[in-house]
């Protein structure tokens, strides 16, 4: 099985993208592929950018790399209660090329922040809008107050909880 896993983000030391990776990596067996969303250079999209440019090859990449996966875990950063720019950016482009682009495939969504809400808004808009780009989505699991509950160094959850909830969503990707 390949898996896909990102953080939605752009930070260089993405909190998302440590949690994505420590879960997909939960796996047994599984080929894991982290992504990192600065790899896939886009212009802002519009319609008009579209006629003018076609499909940018940062969005074919980033395109490939979800037709390539068997699953994908995708931990989900928040700024201002919704997605980061640069990932509804990246998504918009990536369902220009197929709306269906997850194929009905199965997905953790996850989502973490240093305060207490753990980016629950938009981990709720991610679920609520999976059908419509065919994510058949198996577990969701929100991560409040992070740099109490993971080390960073190690890449590791240090609360025994939360271990406990990433390793029961890691586990339906393989169900």
């Amino acid at each position: 099985m390949k898996i896909i896993a990102f953080g939605a983000s752009t930070s260089f030391n993405s909190i998302n993208k440590s949690l994505a990776a420590y879960t997909a990596g939960l796996v047994d067996g599984a080929d894991v592929e982290v992504l990192d969303l600065n790899d896939f250079n886009v212009p802002l999209f519009s319609e008009d950018t579209e006629k003018e440019v076609g499909r940018p090859e940062g969005a074919q990449a980033y395109f490939a790399k979800l037709e390539s996966a068997d699953a994908f875990v995708i931990s989900l950063a928040e700024h201002n209660g919704t997605y980061t720019a640069a990932y509804k950016n990246l998504f918009d482009w990536a369902s220009r090329i197929n709306q269906q682009m997850f194929a009905h495939k199965p997905v953790v969504y996850l989502s973490a922040s240093p305060g207490p809400g753990g980016a629950q808004s938009v981990l709720a808009q991610a679920t609520g809008s999976a059908a419509f780009f065919h994510a058949d989505v198996k577990a969701s699991v929100s991560i409040p107050s992070f740099y109490d509950v993971f080390d960073m160094q190690s890449g590791k959850p240090t609360d025994d909880a939360i271990k406990v909830q990433l390793a029961a969503a890691a586990a339906t990707l393989s169900a």
